[in-house]
C-alpha cells in the first residue's frame, strides 16, 4: 500500500478504494433498530434502504467500459445498492453487502440479493427501433427449484413489458455463477448457504442508449425504469411469502416508504408555480349577466363580448421557473411521472392564459382536455332527445344566492365539525359566474336561483365532493394532490355528479344541460360561431334562451374552452368504474385523473399516502348507500341514472 505523509498524519490512498469501517458498523446499527440507510460509498457509490426488507438490489460499475445509464434501473427501489465493480473494491464491498445481508436475514429468516447488470452493446436486439430481432431480458437463477416461484414471477412480469410497442424476450438461465461478467460475487456460496441468503442475476438489454455510445433516452429510460420496478416488485413479493418469516399485504408494499427531501422540495416548487394563478376564474368572464342583457337586446343575433380579469403573472416568467425545477433528481419512478406530468400541464395551462381570447386557445384547449367523441356524442344526444325539456318545477320552489349560501355554510360547518382544518368559505359575488370551487373557496353568483330539488345535489358535488378532495389533498403529504393531479377535471367531474345521483337530485334538466354542454362543445370545436351555436342548443334541443345561453358562453369563454365535455364523459367513465366494482375511497384522497388510480394505491400500500381523512357527507347516507350498491355489477347507462330516480319515487 502506498502511503503519503504530512506532518503526523499519514493518509492511506488505498483507503479510498474501501467502504470504511465505521460505515459499515453504522449500517449495522441503523438496520438493527429499522432506521432508513443513506449513505455515499467510495467513486460515486451509493447504499440506500428505505426500512428492513428482505431483499437488497445491486448494480455494479463494470471498470472497462462506461456502461451509462444501466445504474438508473435499481435507484427507484426500496433498497439498492450502487457499487464500483473494479476488482480493488470487491472485499470492502463484499463486506458491506455481507453486513446487510446478515443483519436483515436475522430479522426475516431469508434474504434475496437481484443484481442488474447491461448486455454487451452492438446487436439488433440492443436498438428499440429495430423490431426484428425483440430486446432480451436474461435471468440467472441458481439450480435449485426452491426459488422457482420468484423466478417465475419476474418472468411473467417482464414478459408483459413493451419498448416502443413491441414486446421483448426473457431467458432463464439456471445454475452457474450469478453475477455480471468479469465480477466476482459479493456473497460467496457458503456464506450465502449459511445466511440464508439467495441470489438472481437480471442481465438487461440497454435499448435506453444509442448502441455502443453514452448517448441515453431519457424519456425511454423512464418507461422502462416504471416497467422494471413493478416486476421487481413481484418477484421481491413471491420471495417473502414464499422463503421469509413474514408475509407482505401486497407487492407494492414493498416499494419505497420513505420520501427523500429532493421529493418535497419538488412537490413544494411545482405548487408555487400553480398557486400563483388560478387558472379557472382567469377563464371566466367577468360580466357573463350584463353580457346576457345586452345578447338579449340584440335579439340573440350577435356574439356577446365578454370581458376578464388582468393576468397577474407573466406565463414566460412562470414557464422559466416551472422548468427550473429538477425533477430528474426524484428517484421514485411513479413520483418522478407524476411529477413530469404535472410540469407539461402547467406549461400548457400557463400557454392558454397567454394566447386567451385569441384563435390560437381552441387548439390548446383540444390539447389539454380533448375534444368530444363519437361515443359520448351519442349518449349527449340521447339525453337530449330522451329526457323531457319542460320541468314542473314552479318559480316558488326557487333558491336565491342569498338562500343557497346558507345551505352552503351549514354543510362548511358539519365539514369543520368532524375535520377541524376543513376551512372552506363560501362568498357571493357579482363576478363569478354561476358556481366556481377556488382554492378552497365556493364562489356564488350574487344572480344565481336554483331549484329547491338541486340543492341538495349541488351541496353533494361543489362541497361534497370539490371542496371536500380538495381538504384530504391538502392533509396528504403531496401538495399536488390539492391543486390537482394532471388531467384530474374529467374524474373529479364525473364524481360530483354520481355524487348528485346518489343524494337523489339527477334532474331530466341537469342531465340535458351536461348533454347541452357536450354538443355545445363538439359544436364549437367543427367551427360553429356563437349565435349558431346557440341557436342550435335553443332551438334544436329545447332548452330556454337563458339556459342555452349559459351553456353557449361557458364553451366560448377565453376563446374556446372544451372543459365542459368532461361532465359528462366523466360521468361515463366513473360509472363503468363502479359497475366493474371499483372504490370510491381511493379517488377520495385528492384530486386526480383515472390513470392516477393505481398510482395512487400504490403509495396508499407503500405507506407514502394515507386514507382520505373527510368522507363526504353523502357517502355515509343510507339511501345513497343503497343507490351506489345497486350500480356495482350492473349495465345501466347514464339515461337510466335518472329514469332509476324516477322509478325509486323522485319526482323532478
Amino acid at each position: 500500500m502506498t502511503t503519503t505523509t504530512h506532518g503526523k498524519r499519514t493518509i492511506a490512498k488505498a483507503d479510498k478504494n474501501r467502504v470504511p469501517e465505521s460505515l459499515i458498523a453504522a449500517v449495522r446499527d441503523r438496520l438493527s433498530r429499522n432506521e432508513r440507510v443513506r449513505r455515499t460509498l467510495p467513486h460515486k457509490g451509493r447504499l440506500h434502504i428505505d426500512r428492513q426488507v428482505p431483499f437488497l438490489c445491486v448494480y455494479r460499475q463494470p471498470p472497462e467500459y462506461d456502461d451509462a445509464g444501466t445504474e438508473q434501473l435499481v435507484r427507484g427501489e426500496a433498497s439498492y445498492l450502487i457499487g464500483a465493480g473494479a476488482a480493488e473494491f470487491h472485499d470492502s464491498l463484499s463486506k458491506l453487502v455481507g453486513t446487510v445481508v446478515e443483519t436483515l436475514s436475522a430479522e426475516f429468516g431469508a434474504f434475496l440479493i437481484v443484481e442488474i447488470w447491461s448486455s454487451p452493446d452492438g446487436g439488433k436486439a440492443n436498438d428499440p427501433a429495430v423490431p426484428s430481432v425483440l430486446p432480451t431480458f436474461t435471468i440467472q437463477s441458481p439450480g435449485t427449484a426452491k426459488l422457482d416461484n420468484t423466478v417465475e414471477s419476474l418472468r411473467k412480469r417482464l414478459q408483459k413489458m413493451k419498448i416502443l410497442k413491441h414486446g421483448v424476450e426473457v431467458q432463464v438461465v439456471r445454475g452457474g455463477t450469478i453475477c455480471p461478467p468479469g465480477m466476482k460475487p459479493l456473497i460467496d456460496s457458503p456464506r450465502a448457504r449459511e445466511m440464508n441468503c439467495w441470489k438472481i442475476g437480471l442481465m438487461v438489454p440497454p435499448v435506453f442508449r444509442k448502441a455502443n455510445t453514452s448517448v441515453e433516452f431519457p424519456l425511454l429510460m423512464g418507461q422502462l425504469r416504471r416497467s422494471l420496478s413493478h416486476a421487481l416488485r413481484h418477484a421481491y413479493f413471491e420471495f417473502a411469502c414464499d422463503r421469509t418469516t413474514h408475509s407482505p399485504d401486497h407487492f407494492h408494499t414493498l416499494g419505497r416508504k420513505a420520501v427523500v427531501k429532493a421529493v418535497w422540495d419538488i412537490d413544494r416548487q411545482l405548487a408555487e408555480v400553480s398557486n400563483q394563478f388560478d387558472y379557472l376564474l382567469q377563464l371566466t368572464p367577468v360580466n357573463p349577466t350584463s353580457a346576457w342583457r345586452e345578447f338579449e337586446a340584440g335579439q340573440c343575433k350577435h356574439p356577446p363580448e365578454f370581458h376578464y380579469r388582468p393576468l397577474p403573472v407573466d406565463p414566460a416568467l412562470l414557464k422559466r421557473q416551472l422548468y427550473k425545477i429538477p425533477i430528474e433528481r426524484v428517484e421514485d419512478p411513479s413520483l418522478q411521472r407524476l411529477f413530469e406530468e404535472k410540469q407539461e400541464e402547467l406549461e400548457l395551462k400557463l400557454t392558454m392564459l397567454r394566447d386567451r381570447d385569441t384563435p390560437r386557445f381552441k387548439h390548446l384547449s383540444m390539447a389539454l382536455f380533448g375534444g368530444v367523441n363519437d361515443a359520448v356524442l351519442r349518449v349527449a344526444k340521447e339525453l337530449l332527445t330522451t329526457l323531457p325539456a319542460k320541468s314542473s318545477t314552479s318559480k316558488a320552489n326557487l333558491f336565491s344566492a342569498k338562500q343557497f349560501a346558507a345551505c352552503v355554510q351549514n354543510e362548511i360547518d358539519h365539514y369543520r365539525g368532524v375535520c377541524p382544518d376543513f376551512k372552506a368559505k363560501v362568498v357571493i359575488s357579482d363576478d363569478a359566474s354561476g358556481l366556481i370551487v377556488s382554492r378552497g373557496k365556493l364562489m356564488v353568483n350574487s344572480d344565481l336561483t336554483l331549484a329547491e330539488d338541486r340543492v341538495a345535489a349541488l351541496l353533494a358535488h361543489e362541497v361534497g365532493t370539490h371542496l371536500v378532495t380538495y381538504y384530504n389533498g391538502r392533509l396528504q403529504p403531496f401538495q399536488q394532490l390539492y391543486s390537482g393531479l394532471a388531467g384530474y377535471e374529467e374524474l373529479q367531474e364525473g364524481l360530483a355528479v354520481l355524487s348528485e345521483y346518489l343524494v337523489g337530485g339527477l334532474t331530466n334538466s341537469r342531465m340535458r344541460q351536461l348533454g347541452a354542454r357536450v354538443v355545445a362543445v363538439r359544436q364549437m370545436v367543427d367551427g360553429a360561431s356563437f349565435v349558431e351555436n346557440f341557436h342550435s342548443i335553443h332551438d334544436d334541443y329545447g332548452l330556454s334562451k337563458r339556459a342555452a345561453y349559459n351553456v353557449v358562453m361557458r364553451v366560448y369563454r377565453g376563446g374556446g374552452l372544451t372543459k365542459d365535455c368532461v361532465y359528462l364523459r366523466g360521468l361515463v367513465a366513473i360509472l363503468k368504474y363502479v359497475q366493474k366494482g371499483g372504490d370510491l375511497n381511493p379517488l377520495l384522497v385528492g384530486k386526480m385523473a383515472v390513470k392516477h388510480i393505481p398510482i395512487i394505491k400504490e403509495l396508499q400500500y407503500r405507506g407514502v399516502l394515507g386514507k382520505a381523512p373527510i368522507t363526504p357527507r353523502f357517502m355515509q347516507d343510507p339511501v345513497a348507500i343503497e343507490r351506489l350498491a345497486k350500480l356495482r355489477g350492473g349495465a345501466g347507462s347514464v339515461v337510466d341514472l335518472v329514469s332509476d330516480l324516477k322509478t325509486n319515487g323522485r319526482v323532478e
